[in-house]
């Protein structure tokens, strides 16, 4: 059967819907294929077999995985599977849409996409304008709104009066903005929106976007969220910018926190003038996730059984011993030392009556959906806590696993859905999972986000489809063997140590060969993850000056890794790190600005270092004048 011409394909993984298009050749059993995909453009050969199409393929991009798909013909429509490495396997589906030669030049670079103050985005480079009126709050400014013509990019744009405007603008990023406007974002992350008032005093315009909006979902080029839509609105901030002000290139300085310190350094290292500074702050390494919050977690189960941690504090304390392990056995001193030496503050400790799994619930469904063996591992095979037989670690486990059936009475619909039950367990089932018993739903297993009464929540990046699907009358199991087993998750996410030698916090968990001490999973998730954000694995290759800042008493970014960044900025870029790069820390001062009465009694806000961090770094790189570290 002939499979010439050009196909339109739609994926259905794990991660949601991909479009995308086949060029395709045959000779004899001979296939060529022109893979064009949001993940880039591929060339690929495979074999033709009656109406059977196969091939295998390597994608490197955000991290490296093999596919093998297998296609059955029907006149002009194809169907069947891609095995997507650990994304498991995804329906395919397709129908040709013409039957002529498939294009000849393509760019089929998987690489990420490298972005130049000159370069034109193939999708975002026909920008409009929907509102543009002088505002007079908090303070006077132009406000100009937008987007890029049939994508789901928006912009907003904030100019200060003539008078008082100094030729830069200041530019934010986050993950999870949603808005292109300076508004709060769906986490109390206050730090990560803009202060106009600031801005505008320091002589600069601000720029925000939504980061592409719908064309950012799951398995679209991750670079679009990254850098490519902010890359574009700043270059047209520009022009807008020199025809109010006259021509000049207006300084350009983008800054962004904890998942946004991620999308600051890809931008720093995918693109090349289109911004001239960078202020990344609380930062983490590439295989931070989970394992930060995973760490802190177990040391929580195993310290509050016995009331250990006003002890701890004590001794921590000003006036105290100075050993907080003074008072633990055995297994609660392993749990205080391995958080420790993951890089946990001690000091991080003062709010632990309150203390929870923070942000863990953002990533939580990307370990069972990318490694879904793990749990039935932990609980089986030796060298995981789960399964340790005779010992009191897993009897105690087995002690604090529980599965509560119950029914879902009400589906309610929102930005994320939530679900109401007829009953809840009396235990702590924080982190634990809904499995679905019966219904269109049936078999999965989500992670619970949040709690309030008898409602539960769930996050973005959990399985949507299974979510909507539920419907009131389904029989659900609260189920904690995921929550427990998740704890020690650190241990076999051990990195590299031919060229990871620098993620300090996992060191523990080798010997002295550098070999790991506990089975090691397939998949690092934390590189997956940080490619997702940044668009490619952070590696220090910055191009423009950047001034990171970090907080000591951080318990999400521990606040040794923006110093193994500063060490691969120094390997990419030799001595001209010095002129290129500085960090600062700030003490007393964690992820979050403080917000409580405790919060305040313990810990200082770091925004004000944040804004001299960017008055700072406009100075050196407009003045020479480098900031000191």
């Amino acid at each position: 059967m002939n499979a010439d011409g050009s196909w339109k394909v739609t994926l259905s993984t794990k991660l949601g819907a991909q479009d995308i298009q086949f060029h395709i050749t045959t000779k004899g059993s001979h296939l060529d294929c022109l893979i064009e995909s949001p993940m880039g453009n591929m060339d690929v050969q495979g074999t033709v077999s009656g109406s059977t199409l196969s091939w295998d393929m390597k994608i490197t991009k955000p991290i490296p995985m093999k596919a093998r798909y297998e296609i059955e013909l029907d006149g002009d429509t194809m169907s069947g599977t891609a095995k997507l490495g650990f994304l498991g396997k995804a329906k395919l589906s397709g129908v040709r849409m013409a039957t002529a030669t498939p294009p000849t030049e393509q760019n089929t670079t998987d690489e990420p996409v490298f972005i130049t103050e000159t370069s034109v985005d193939p999708k975002y480079n026909n920008p409009y304008i929907e509102v543009d009126e002088w505002r007079q709050q908090p303070v006077p400014h132009r406000y100009v709104h937008g987007g890029f013509a049939d994508t789901g990019a928006r912009f907003s744009f904030y100019f200060p009066p003539k008078d008082g405007y100094q030729g830069r603008f200041f530019h934010n990023t986050y993950p999870l903005a949603l808005s292109s406007d300076i508004s709060p974002f769906p986490i109390p992350f206050a730090v990560a929106t803009g202060n106009l008032g600031f801005t505008i005093d320091s002589g600069a315009y601000y720029v925000q976007t939504n980061l592409g909006g719908s064309d950012r979902t799951p398995m679209a080029d991750p670079a679009i969220a990254a850098y490519r839509v902010n890359a574009a609105a700043a270059k047209y901030s520009r022009v807008l910018a020199a025809e109010m002000y006259g021509d000049h290139r207006p300084w350009g300085y983008l800054f962004g926190g904890s998942g946004g310190s991620y999308q600051v350094i890809g931008s720093a290292e995918n693109t090349e003038g289109v911004w001239d500074g960078f202020v990344p702050f609380v930062m983490a390494v590439p295989n931070a996730i989970p394992s930060m919050f995973t760490v802190r977690m177990h040391a929580l189960r195993i310290l509050r059984k016995g009331n250990k941690f006003p002890g701890i504090m004590d001794a921590v304390n000003p006036g105290g011993s100075g050993d907080p392990h003074r008072h633990l056995n055995t297994e609660e001193s392993a749990a205080l030392r391995e958080a420790s030496l993951m890089g946990f503050p001690l000091r991080g400790w003062y709010n632990h009556d309150t203390m929870t799994s923070g942000y863990f619930s953002h990533v939580a469904p990307l370990v069972p959906m990318l490694d879904p063996e793990y749990n039935d591992d932990f609980w089986s095979k030796p060298g995981y806590l789960g399964s340790c037989p005779g010992t009191n670690t897993q009897g105690a486990l087995n002690q604090e696993r529980f599965q509560f059936d119950t029914t879902v009475t009400r589906c309610m619909d929102g930005f994320l859905k939530s679900l109401e039950l007829a009953a809840i367990p009396t235990q702590d089932f924080s982190d634990a999972h809904l499995v679905i018993l019966n219904g269109a739903s049936a078999g999965n297993s989500i992670p619970i986000a949040g709690i309030n009464g008898k409602i539960i929540e769930f996050q973005l990046a959990a399985d949507q489809m299974a979510i909507s699907n539920i419907q009131p009358g389904d029989r659900v199991r609260i189920d904690n063997a995921w929550a427990l087993a998740l704890q020690t998750y650190h241990r076999h996410q051990v990195p590299d140590f031919e060229t990871d030698a620098d993620m300090i916090g996992w060191n523990q968990f080798r010997d002295e060969a550098g070999n790991p001490i506990y089975p090691q999973r397939n998949i690092l998730i934390g590189p997956l993850s940080a490619a997702g954000t940044a668009g490619s694995i952070p590696n220090g290759n910055i191009k423009g000056k950047m001034l990171a800042v970090q907080t000591l008493m951080d318990i999400d970014a521990l606040p040794w890794q923006a110093d193994w960044y500063r060490k691969q900025v120094k390997q990419q870029l030799g001595d001209r790190a010095e002129t290129e790069f500085a960090l600062w820390y700030v003490d007393h001062a964690q992820h979050d600005n403080p917000t409580s009465d405790q919060a305040n009694a313990h810990t200082v806000s770091y925004e004000g270092v944040l804004q001299q961090a960017l008055r700072d770094l406009s100075n050196w790189v407009e003045n020479g004048v480098k900031p000191g570290s």
